[in-house]
């Protein structure tokens, strides 16, 4: 079974699916082996529940019943108004309901790199599924897992608010929405006025100002019988900062109370160490954690060979998302990545910013379509993204997986003109 270039440019929906350019093609899915594809799979509920001890902790916190420190962590930088409403008692039991990690796949396994909640790409899985399906080929989640688990997020439909910071988004959006039909559209956040229609929030927090409505949103989400809004308003829940966290020492009694101990360890073997980037200066007899270093002034003057680290800002912020805040420590020179490292310690207390340990990805070879619809085998890295829906109910299912892989020369892996993006297969 195989693709040819001229039958998927064929089949792509007219304007394409991707704003901000294409992708290249390739005549294969990606194929993982069982174990692998097993695992990927079953991430769903695991995920789910580290989420909502994220968010146990964090009110536990603000309600100074936890460690005090951690809420005044969370919340620097972000306007009263969100504050308050993560905190509500009427949002206790809200959480994301789209889940999809980014699954980096190492010669040891599986690195979890990002926990997304407000995740682009769902159109392109889609499409890209039932594409490859409809070509003969059995696709984890089949041809319609993406749309169906979509359509669960509100089985009633309803307006997809897709703000101008996500307008890349835009056009898999509403691919996405047509094939769920009338009771679903892709509407302009700026532009919304609350109707009482139920509706999937496809901004990020930090682009609040930019939504005139977005705390009357806030507010029919929390009302009984309001309208349905997700992912919720806890910009909290959309910090990279919990992977940091998850390996904090003064908070490993915490966890193991809110976690049950087979899924913590679980993402213990998926989440690279990570420490959260704060000024405040240790004791003289303490030292950071795995980094053999007293302070972070030492860990920006590291050497090359040190610096197996990533650099990343933790969210509520327009470079959070999209690769563009993630810098590589082994990748800049020692005066860049000294100057990246002070820049986060000087604004720790307005922007947190998170390290992490560098996990790099196997080598992989792979075929891609040459323009002339000829084909080569590309070697490269890999970037998995499973998505995971979670309905009314509060069962979790997965919908599907979208496979990125990029030439070996790029450290970063993301969507890009010279990366291939295909869904997954067992073989």
């Amino acid at each position: 079974m195989e693709l040819s270039l001229s039958k998927l440019r064929s089949v792509l929906p007219e304007g394409g699916l991707f704003g901000g350019g294409g992708w290249r093609y390739s005549p294969q899915p990606l194929r993982l082996s069982r174990a692998e594809a097993r695992q990927v799979m079953t991430l769903g509920h695991p995920l789910a529940k580290f989420q909502q001890a994220c968010d146990l902790l964090y009110r536990r916190s603000a309600a100074d019943k936890g460690p005090r420190w951690l809420a005044p962590l969370l919340d620097a930088g972000k306007p009263e108004w969100l504050l308050d409403w993560q905190r509500d008692g009427r949002t206790a039991g809200q959480y994301p309901r789209v889940i999809r990690p980014d699954l980096i796949l190492t010669a040891q396994g599986f690195a979890m790199t990002e926990l997304d909640s407000v995740p682009g790409g769902m159109g392109v899985t889609a499409w890209l599924s039932r594409v490859y399906a409809e070509a003969g080929f059995d696709v984890l989640g089949g041809a319609d897992g993406m749309l169906e688990g979509f359509r669960s997020l509100l089985p009633n439909g309803g307006a997809v608010l897709l703000a101008e910071e996500s307008a890349d988004y835009r056009l898999e959006m509403q691919w996405l929405t047509r094939q769920l039909g009338a009771p679903w559209e892709v509407v302009a956040a700026e532009a919304y006025a609350p109707d009482g229609r139920d509706a999937y929030r496809f901004f990020e927090l930090f682009d609040w100002r930019s939504v005139p409505a977005v705390e009357s949103l806030a507010a029919a989400a929390a009302a009984d019988g309001g309208s349905c809004v997700t992912p919720p308003f806890k910009p909290h829940l959309e910090d990279k900062l919990w992977l940091a966290l998850l390996w904090s020492p003064s908070l490993k009694p915490e966890w193991e109370q809110v976690m049950r101990s087979g899924h913590l360890q679980r993402l213990r073997e998926l989440v690279p160490f990570g420490w959260v980037v704060d000024a405040t200066p240790l004791p003289p007899h303490a030292a950071l954690p795995r980094l053999d270093a007293h302070s972070w002034d030492e860990v920006a003057g590291f050497s090359q060979k040190d610096r197996q680290l990533v650099l990343k800002i933790s969210g509520f912020h327009p470079s959070a998302w999209g690769s563009r805040g993630v810098f590589i420590g082994h990748d800049l020179s020692a005066a860049e990545w000294a100057e990246r490292v002070l820049h986060a310690l000087d604004q720790a207390q307005v922007q947190p910013w998170m390290m992490q340990q560098f996990h790099e990805g196997r080598p992989i070879e792979h075929p891609v379509f040459r323009d002339d619809g000829s084909v080569e085998m590309m070697q490269g890295r890999v970037r998995l993204c499973p998505y995971f829906f979670t309905n009314l109910a509060g069962q979790t299912t997965f919908g599907g997986c979208l496979a990125t892989i990029v030439p070996m020369d790029k450290k970063k892996i993301h969507g890009m003109r010279d990366g291939i993006l295909v869904p997954c297969v067992i073989g």
